[in-house]
Parts: C-alpha cells; structure tokens; sequence
C-alpha cells in the first residue's frame, strides 16, 4: 500500500501548488484499500473536511490510475497506534541514521536555549484552518527553501491566534532539518533591552557582529517598537545586512508595519516586500477541529456536542479556546461527569461570554453613537458622509455578532430600509477588521465601554 500511495501522491502532486500540496498531502497515508472502500489516513478532523470536499476527485483519479478499485473514499483520523505501525512498515536506514542525529542534537539542551526556540512549538501540533491555511502554506516554502521566496516572512494578527507557536516552529523545523543552522528567536523587547545593555557596554558593534552571524532572525511582538528611534535603527541596519546576505527573517505583530505610529517608513516598507500574512480569528468548523485536535493531544475524551458548544461559545482567540477545553477537561475529572453532561446540568459556564454584563440593542447603539461624537439621530438618519456611514455599520456590526439579532431586527434599530443593507454593512465591517486595526481598535474601546 506504501508505495502505491506514493505513486498516488507523485501524480497529485504534479496537479497542485508546492504549497497546496505541503499543506494537505505531506502527512497523509493509505490506511485500507479492502473491497474497494478506500481510507487515507490524515492528521486532525479539520484535514477530513477540506480534503473530503477539494480533493477527493483528483485523489480518486490517482488511486485508479494506479490500479485499484475505488468504490467509496473515506478519510480517518491517524491514532499514534496506527502512525507507529506505519512508521515500522516504510523507515529506511537512512531516515533511522537522520532520526538519531536529530536525537543527539535534541538532547542536547545547549542547542534549543541558545536560538531562543520552544521546542513544543510544531507544525505537527499548529491546527491547521481556513483562517491560517495560506500563512501554513508559506511557512513550509520557507522550510524548504529558507531565504527566498518568503524573505522577510511578516506575520500579523490578533493576540492567541497562534503567530508565536508558528514562527517557532518554522525555526524548530529548521533546526531539525540542519542541525548547524544559526537561528534566534527574540521578542522585539528583548532585542530593545539587550541594545540598550550592549550600548551602555560599549559593545553596540560586537552586537550587531551577534546578529549578521545568523542564519534566520525571527522577531516578535514587533508593534512594541514604537518610539524607539535607535533600536529601529540598529534593528534596520541588521535587516539590511542579513537580506543582502539572503538570511531568513521572520516578523510577527498584531498589526501591519504601516499601521504602528512612529515606525520608520523605510523599515515598514521592508517588512512587507515579500507580503504580509495574517492570522485570522478562527471560524465555527475551524475551532471544532482545534478543540478535536487539542483532546486527541491529550488523549482526552469529549462528546461532539461539548465541543460545539465551545465552539459557539468562545469567540475571542484560539488560547481562549483552549483555556475553556482545559477547564471543562479538569472539572470532568473531578466531577466524575462527562463534559456533555456538566453542560447540560448547568454546571460550567463559558466564561467568554456569561462573565459580560447583558445589555440591550439601544445601548449598543447610544455606545456608538457617542463613541463617534453623534448624536443616534444623526447616525441612525440617511446621511451617506463616510464617517456617519461607518458608525452605522459598527452599530450594526456589533449587534450583529454581539447580540445576535436577526437583520431585520438591525434594520429597524439603526433604520435602514431593510436586511439587505445590514448584511452589506455586516460584511463590510467584517472585510475592513482585517486590514484596519485602527478600526479594530476602536471596536474594541466601544465593547470595552458596554461591558466594562
């Protein structure tokens, strides 16, 4: 079965991006092939969805036109049992030779300590999702090809989206790939201590020496930066000497450059000549297939219903997520009740959303009518100025998301002529979130004002 399904894979491969096919199909297995009832064996439940719904027809056509008979195309969850049972079937002595050098290096603390790397941070545990799949998709060019395509590599989103575990585990990668590669990880506010520490040294060259010694730079937290004139100017001269040296370097923020004040134009410029990748806040399916994926981690068991209920429930972050998974894991235990049935008897409450205090549509919209300087008469009329206009879709956004109210209900709180327009002004609040963090900003102030 091995190497027909490697046959398989070469043939898909030539019908997909480098990319795509990294992203999807680098850790999948044939798993059954009994009667015709095909199982490709994948990595999380979110892997079964999009392959099962992009994939399955080119996956089909390989499999035929490798000999087999394809009756029906099923796709299962890998356990540990079956990967270590794979793993025995298809190991060469020259990945055994590789395995036990990557050992060696790995027990060896020094290595880890000196990039600044966690090394818990994998793409084997990074969910994958449609709020982070092109993000995914670039991080593996850069570990095939460090310092190319994706030079500088910037990465940008909201807090507990994930940006820190992917940027290390891009460098973990590398390092397990070459053992010998020069790689630091560094929050920006490190980097800002540690120069002001080698300036008042009289080491200010000896630290720039440190730096364009590297193979791959990753910097975090980068919006911490602001007024810091000098350290944005050692900070520029380092980038410049390890771009022209074509060194990797790895950027994350929770905005982009363009959008930090007082960030040197040149610098912002730089940061994004290879683009910019964000990290969005996960959709319903996605957060289910995180919450599957984090329980199977732990070998924890969860009912499909709790996970939903999650799911639906937390609508802040990815570490939230997790946050509430842990807690009801914990209070199962303790309880001796499965999570299904702490939910349903009232015992646990998720705390990101039944901790805010209620409020009501019309507080929704005075709160942004006077965020915005209007008076609710004023931005519930007919008036198309933009920044009326912008205030009205807020409103309407948050009594969207926040209060959950149907469209025609909107429509009449904000009074507009009917759904239509709410959904337009929904979506383009949606769309503007991400790429105008002034915006997002501002949102967030207007919440804080109604629940705080």
């Amino acid at each position: 079965m091995y190497n027909v399904w490697q046959n398989a894979l070469a043939e898909i491969e030539q019908q997909l991006s480098p990319a795509n096919f990294s992203t999807w199909f680098q850790d999948t297995s044939l798993i059954s092939t009994q009667n015709g009832e095909i199982v490709i064996g994948v990595k999380n439940t979110f892997y079964v969805k999009q392959l099962r719904s992009r994939y399955s027809s080119i996956i089909t056509t390989a499999l035929k036109n490798n000999n087999l008979e394809v009756k029906t195309l099923n796709f299962e969850v890998n356990t540990p049992t079956k990967s270590k049972a794979r793993s025995r079937e298809v190991t060469a002595p020259d990945e055994i030779k590789n395995r036990i050098k990557i050992l060696k290096t790995t027990k060896n603390n020094s290595t880890t300590i000196s990039t600044g790397l966690n090394s818990k941070y994998t793409l084997d545990n990074f969910i994958i999702g449609s709020n982070n799949d092109l993000a995914v998709s670039a991080a593996r060019n850069i570990i095939d090809s460090p310092g190319s395509r994706y030079n500088p590599f910037f990465l940008y989103g909201g807090p507990g989206l994930g940006k820190t575990h992917l940027v290390q585990a891009i460098g973990n990668e590398l390092l397990k790939r070459n053992p010998d590669y020069k790689i630091f990880y560094t929050p920006i506010s490190h980097f800002y201590s540690d120069f002001v520490d080698a300036v008042r040294a009289g080491k200010g060259k000896e630290f720039n020496l440190k730096f364009r010694k590297l193979d791959c730079l990753i910097i975090d937290d980068f919006q911490y930066i602001v007024n810091k004139e000098k350290s944005q100017e050692e900070f520029f001269n380092i980038f410049n000497d390890l771009y022209q040296l074509n060194k990797q370097i790895i950027v994350t923020s929770d905005r982009l450059p363009s959008q930090i004040k007082t960030v040197d134009e040149r610098l912002a410029s730089r940061l994004t000549w290879a683009g910019a990748f964000d990290l969005q806040l996960p959709k319903f399916e996605d957060k289910c297939a995180i919450l599957r994926a984090k329980a199977e981690q732990i070998d924890a068991e969860i009912e499909q219903e709790a996970i939903e209920y999650i799911a639906e429930n937390v609508n802040t972050n990815i570490r939230d997520l997790e946050g509430e998974l842990s807690a009801i894991l914990l209070m199962s235990e303790v309880r001796g009740l499965t999570p299904l049935e702490l939910i349903n008897k009232g015992a646990i409450s998720v705390s990101h959303t039944s901790k805010l205090r209620p409020v009501s549509s019309k507080q929704v919209v005075e709160r942004v009518a006077k965020y915005y300087q209007l008076s609710v008469k004023e931005m519930c009329g007919k008036s198309r100025v933009a920044h009326i206009k912008t205030a009205r879709q807020v409103a309407m956004f948050l009594l969207s998301k926040e209060l959950k109210l149907s469209t025609n209900k909107i429509a009449a709180e904000v009074g507009v002529k009917d759904h239509t327009t709410v959904m337009h002004g929904v979506k383009k609040i949606e769309s503007d979130l991400k790429l105008n963090f002034t915006l997002r900003d501002q949102i967030e102030e207007i919440k804080e004002k109604l629940y705080g």
